[in-house]
């Protein structure tokens, strides 16, 4: 297996959507234009490509020069625990540089995940949820 990652390569809705639904992501997946929407406003989309395959996507929020909201990330199970997450949150580091934070709001199940590669817990976090 041969992983190939690319910064704001290309991404059709369709592509995005199969990922968030096979990795188990709570996205609006049947809702291709505000998927579609999702990808055109994002800042910096990270990606893994297994050939023509996309097998994961880091998808994010910055103003490149202080913080960045990690606002998606997943990879398709048959390619998780092979490192690619990880590698897709090194390479946005690398791309926004060291003067920039990265934050996330994690899924309970992600939370030791995130813990082992190297982000610390916030408990200083609010949310306003969303109506939709």
């Amino acid at each position: 297996m041969s992983i190939r990652y690319q910064i704001n390569a290309p991404l059709t809705a369709a592509q995005v959507a199969d990922v968030f639904k096979s990795a188990g992501l709570k996205r609006p997946i049947d809702d291709l234009a505000r998927i579609q929407r999702m990808i055109d406003n994002a800042d910096t989309t990270v990606s893994a490509w297994d050939g023509d395959q996309l097998a994961g996507i880091g998808r994010a929020i910055t103003d490149y020069s202080y913080c960045c909201y990690l606002s998606d990330l997943a990879v398709r199970p048959e390619y998780q625990k092979k490192g690619i997450g990880t590698d897709l949150i090194r390479r946005l580091q690398e791309h926004l540089g060291d003067e920039v934070s990265l934050l996330l709001v994690s899924a309970p199940s992600a939370e030791d995940y995130y813990s082992r590669i190297g982000f610390e817990k916030s408990e200083r976090a609010f949310l306003v949820r969303r109506k939709k």
